[in-house]
């Protein structure tokens, strides 16, 4: 059986991902399109507490994730195959660098109004995340499952 470190870095890399999956899913499917719908006169002071209060969500979870990914590269459990966690990071990085590159340029420039072909971007490439997360919710849960097994001798 695993260590108790080693289940709970693997629980806990599996809860900030799996809670990001449905972070990222409700933004994507729900959040993002109804941007479209608060009005123009508004929008500006919408996005901008939108920015600041989804931070207090998704920061504390993307950084637990980060430093729970770098964790099970630097140490995989006994049972994982050693592509799981550095697939699962890569995906990470992919999350974090269109986070910088792409949303957080297209939310500081919905700041300042709303515009129909910024917003479509927004929503567009957000689509990255979102299926990049997903795949991070299916090899965070492969890894669970190979490494809270591993070493387990069947019953009976």
């Amino acid at each position: 059986m695993p260590s108790t470190l080693t289940s709970t870095l693997l629980l806990t890399h599996l809860f900030a991902t799996v809670a990001m999956v449905g972070v990222i899913w409700i933004v994507q499917v729900v959040h993002y399109p109804l941007f479209a719908d608060v009005g123009t006169d508004q929008f500006s002071t919408y996005e901008q507490k939108h920015q600041r209060q989804i931070t207090w969500i998704v920061g504390p979870l993307m950084l637990v994730e980060a430093a729970t990914a770098v964790a099970l590269v630097r140490w995989p459990p006994a049972g994982v195959a050693l592509w799981m966690p550095w697939t699962g990071a890569g995906l990470l990085l992919i999350i974090w660098i269109s986070t910088a590159a792409v949303q957080v340029p297209l939310h500081e420039s919905l700041s300042r109004g709303f515009d129909v072909e910024t917003h479509r971007r927004l929503v567009q490439t957000n689509w990255i995340r979102t299926v990049a997360w997903s795949a991070r919710g299916v090899m965070a849960s492969l890894m669970v499952l190979r490494g809270l097994t591993a070493g387990a001798s069947p019953a009976g």
